[in-house]
């Protein structure tokens, strides 16, 4: 584990593999490790992957302020500086493409290109119905929050295959490691954010995926971000929205199609 700062945060962030600097940003209740260990370990064949935690998640700690997405947008762009990595490929999973989307609309010249997983520009009244469900669960019954984000985290069919023992054990692990207070500022910020401005003045060539079984953030909020931006492409991968953790092969392969299959690959490498 690497640490920066940031605004008084301390950021840390995960560093590993070698070529082209690709950044990968976790989602809502995340962190670099539980939603990216598995693509990470693919994807750092053929890239130096950097992990950043933000703030609420995994190790980076901060004064407790409200969440932004700028707020985090500059602690990711910290820890991608403190790698060494001044221009990089860009992948925001949930409330990390939001963030992803903002760095990729602010500093265009940093990011060589970006890829926006299970996203949504803003909450239509059917999310913030979900989120204020969150916030009221993670305050009231941890153990109904962590078996619903399993029941819509996943696609049915993955979860079915678990077995009651394995539902169970990941609802008590979830209660009792989860850093609840961290994700209830997350989620106050899925409540507010608004990226549709960013998403209209990204640049960079963009990859939208949407997941065909995401109950979480249905995949016609990922169509409508892909449509934001201009020439996106947009695949639909057969998973729930938590497709890092649920298909890591084909998170991993999507972003590595997209990435190597370009006509120009992205230039800047991590230096030391």
């Amino acid at each position: 584990m690497h640490f920066t700062t940031f605004e008084g945060a301390s950021v840390g962030y995960r560093r590993e593999g070698r070529g082209p600097a690709l950044v990968l940003v976790h989602g809502t209740g995340g962190d670099s490790e539980g939603n990216w260990s598995a693509v990470a370990a693919e994807l750092s064949k053929d890239f130096t992957v950097i992990r950043p935690d933000y703030s609420g998640s995994g190790q980076t700690k901060d004064d407790g302020r409200r969440l932004t997405v700028d707020y985090l947008a500059g602690q990711v762009l910290a820890a991608a500086d403190d790698a060494g990595a001044d221009r990089f490929s860009l992948v925001g999973f949930s409330l990390g493409a939001a963030i992803a989307a903002r760095i990729a609309a602010d500093h265009a010249a940093r990011v060589g290109d970006l890829v926006l997983i299970a996203g949504f520009s803003r909450p239509d009244p059917r999310l913030k119905l979900q989120f204020k469900l969150w916030r009221d669960l993670i305050a009231t019954d941890r153990a109904a929050m962590a078996r619903l984000i399993l029941l819509t985290g996943f696609s049915p069919d993955a979860l079915s295959g678990w077995g009651d023992d394995a539902v169970e054990q990941a609802v008590k692990a979830m209660v009792e490691t989860q850093d609840w207070q961290g994700m209830a500022r997350q989620v106050a910020l899925d409540l507010a954010l608004d990226v549709t401005d960013a998403a209209d003045r990204i640049t960079a060539r963009t990859l939208v995926v949407g997941n065909k079984h995401d109950h979480m953030v249905p995949p016609a909020h990922a169509r409508a971000l892909a449509a934001l931006i201009r020439d996106a492409a947009y695949v639909e991968l057969p998973a729930g929205h938590l497709v890092p953790m649920e298909r890591p092969d084909l998170t991993a392969e999507a972003i590595r199609h997209f990435l190597v299959g370009l006509s120009t690959a992205p230039t800047a490498q991590v230096h030391d």
